[in-house]
Parts: C-alpha cells; sequence; structure tokens
C-alpha cells in the first residue's frame, strides 16, 4: 500500500515484483555512478588551468569512452531482458479468471467454477467504514489463494482500460475484443490494491481493483459461499 511521500516503490508481494524491484537498484546504481562521473568531469573541466596535448587528441580515450558505454549497456539489457521472460512466463496455473473491464467497473468471473462471476464496483466515499481507503475500496474483491499460480485473462467490454495492481509488478491492457494474459504468484497474504491505468472516460479514476490473497483452506470457504449465494 503506497503512503503520503513515499519516494519508492510499494513492496512486492510476488517474486516478479520482487525481481522488478532488484533491477530497478541496479539499473539506479550504474545511474549514479555515471552521474558522478561526469559531474566530476565538468568541474574538473570548469576549475583547472591545466591542459595536456595528449588529453586532447587520443586515440585510447576514444577507445576507452565507446566500449565503457557498450559494456554498460550490456549490464542493463541482460537483467532486463531476463525478467521480460519471466514476466510472460505462464506455466500450468492453478486457477484462471477472467477480468474484463466496463465503464466503470471490473466484473470477475472463475472460469474453473461453473457459476461463479461477479461486478466490482468502488464502493462511495459516504459509505466508507473506519479503516477502508477512499477511491480504492470495492464492494467485491478478487479473492486469489496463496503461493499458487494464477492467469488472469484481461479484455474490456467498450473502451481500452488498464489492470494494474503495483504490488504484484502487474499492468496488462484491457482492449476490446481482444484477451491479453499476464500471470502471478502472490507470496504472502494481503490486501493489495490497483486503480485502472488506461484513461477511460468520465469516472477513469473511479474503477479500482481490490485482490484479497488467502491461503488456500480460506479461498475454498470462500468460493463455496459465493456459489451458495449465487
Amino acid at each position: 500500500m503506497a503512503h503520503p511521500s513515499q519516494l519508492g516503490f510499494q513492496d512486492a508481494a510476488s517474486p516478479v515484483m520482487e525481481e522488478l524491484l532488484h533491477f530497478h537498484d541496479h539499473a539506479l546504481m550504474i545511474v549514479f555512478l555515471i552521474s558522478a562521473q561526469v559531474l566530476y568531469i565538468i568541474v574538473a573541466l570548469i576549475t583547472t588551468k591545466l591542459t595536456d596535448k595528449f588529453i586532447l587528441d587520443s586515440q585510447e580515450i576514444e577507445i576507452v569512452w565507446t566500449l565503457l558505454p557498450a559494456m554498460i549497456l550490456i549490464l542493463i539489457a541482460l537483467p532486463s531482458l531476463r525478467i521480460l521472460y519471466l514476466m510472460d512466463e505462464i506455466n500450468d496455473p492453478h486457477l484462471t479468471i477472467k477480468a474484463m473491464g466496463h465503464q466503470w467497473y471490473w466484473s470477475y468471473e472463475y472460469t474453473d467454477y461453473e457459476d461463479l462471476n461477479f461486478d466490482s464496483y468502488m464502493i462511495p466515499t459516504q459509505e466508507l467504514t473506519p479503516g477502508q481507503f477512499r477511491l480504492l475500496e470495492t464492494d467485491h474483491r478478487m479473492v486469489v489463494p496463496l503461493e499458487s499460480p494464477i492467469r488472469v485473462l484481461i479484455s474490456a467490454d467498450d473502451v481500452l482500460h488498464s489492470w494494474a495492481v503495483p504490488s504484484l509488478g502487474i499492468k496488462m491492457d484491457a482492449v476490446p475484443g481482444r484477451l491479453n494474459q499476464t500471470a502471478f504468484i502472490i507470496s504472502r497474504p494481503g490486501v493489495f490494491y490497483g486503480q485502472c491505468s488506461e484513461i477511460c472516460g468520465a469516472n477513469h479514476s473511479f474503477m479500482p481493483i481490490v485482490v484479497e490473497a488467502v491461503p488456500l483452506e480460506h479461498f475454498e470457504n470462500w468460493s463455496s459461499t459465493m456459489l451458495q449465494d449465487a
């Protein structure tokens, strides 16, 4: 959950998001080192009055400042490609959920069950109970089991939407007439919040996403209750 004046990312709740955080720190450290080196060179050139003819025309230094950036780009590109392939990997999901975007709410269908589907609307501010978050709470949460591969099929009924949950490292466009898919494994119990991340009309800011991760036994009890109420 984000908090005021937060500078970094939200705490990771999935292995992919942990990898993304590590890659962010890796790339940021390289950026800091380059920035410090460039700043030092600029200050040194401005303040010194000494001149060296070998610096003004040197083949060796030109080779160095050509090869060094190439090596740095490789150090950034290889971990990035690894994470891209990890994010696309979907192996034997235990549960498949179809998320459909509408103006301006989400509907969820648990395709492994015969009749388990519901709409998820934002709870209006005047109906919130103490402890609930404004513009983020929904009347029905997407409940998933812990430490299980979950596949989410994402589409839209009307205009472009985007299903995004920062703590899980997920952001997938919902396109009318097209079925996109993504997968995640939640490594700790909790409630994780997201929002539609594609401008989709007047109430774009009012279609939140709430994912609740619970142990498998609790998930089975919840699904049984939902099927009985259907």
